[in-house]
């Protein structure tokens, strides 16, 4: 089973005061102030748990592929708060980087929090060159272009956005990219694995257009209500929530049937149905607004 604090002291390591070096006070306190404490810690855990069930036998690597990803995910996050996008006041349940730090220093924290990826992914896969190459591609096609969550942000600037593929970008692409990047630090080929990320990651959408349509920012730990007032797309505007709640199940089924044939087959379902069920309960405890 996945240690959740084997991902914490491993970003706590890559972001401890040696590792930033000389990096100005305001930038090392921010990019720190971004990542911990985390949230649920999905995609890495996912990374993880594939790894895991293909035997695991690059250990560092999969741990520099899953601190890679959610320090990825965590800038996404600091660039997605700033007023130019959603103007979130609040994040995982406090301020938000620009809130405390400046818009400035918040923009400087999105961009060294994604250098900082690719460079300890770099370096740690220096040690697996067989590894290295898919990996980085990988990484890099969860984040940027074609249809990674950077153009799933731009998706957001375009008059007419069609809903399925701007949720594959702004959200299905990381988590395709984390079960896939677990199954390449595995030394296993990982596109049987990238069904499994894509389903998750649009799960976890439908049930937080749900949050975002039914609940409230106290359980969410972010503003609520921003689909709608940002006009952007959302599963519940367009398909209702009895249709979005088939939906969240379907996905969750279909995430589960796709887990290829591996050595931890048995426990990777039992997990995920178990990650699956926490935020399923979570975005279906609310009653529709009326």
């Amino acid at each position: 089973m996945i240690d959740p604090q084997r991902l914490e002291d491993y970003l706590g390591a890559t972001l401890a005061g040696p590792a930033l070096g000389d990096t100005p006070p305001g930038l090392a306190d921010a990019v720190r102030y971004a990542v911990f404490p985390g949230g649920a810690r999905v995609r890495p855990r996912l990374v993880m748990a594939v790894a895991l069930a293909n035997g695991d036998d690059q250990p560092g690597l999969t741990d520099a592929a899953a601190a890679a990803i959610e320090l990825l995910h965590c800038a996404s996050l600091v660039h997605d708060d700033l007023p130019a996008f959603d103007g979130a006041s609040l994040r995982r349940g406090k301020p938000s980087v620009h809130v405390t730090f400046g818009q400035s220093l918040a923009i400087l924290t999105g961009d060294a929090l994604i250098v900082h990826a690719f460079k300890i992914l770099g370096m740690v896969g220096a040690q697996a060159p067989d590894r290295l190459p898919a990996l980085l591609s990988i990484v890099a096609g969860g984040v940027g272009m074609p249809g990674g969550i950077v153009a799933g942000q731009a998706w957001e600037c375009e008059k007419n956005v069609e809903l399925s593929q701007y949720q594959q970008a702004k959200t299905g692409a990381l988590f395709a990219a984390a079960t896939m990047a677990g199954a390449a630090a595995a030394g296993v080929d990982p596109n049987p694995w990238r069904t499994l990320g894509q389903c998750i990651g649009e799960a976890y959408q439908v049930a937080d257009d749900l949050l975002d349509t039914n609940g409230d920012a106290l359980t969410a730990g972010k503003p609520v209500g921003q689909d709608q007032s940002h006009d952007r797309p959302n599963a519940v505007q367009q398909l209702g929530r009895g249709k979005c709640t088939q939906r969240l199940r379907s996905l969750v089924e279909e995430a589960l049937e796709s887990i290829p044939s591996c050595p931890g087959e048995a426990t990777l379902r039992t997990l995920i149905g178990q990650e699956s069920e926490q935020f399923m309960k979570l975005a279906l405890s609310r009653p529709a607004a009326a």
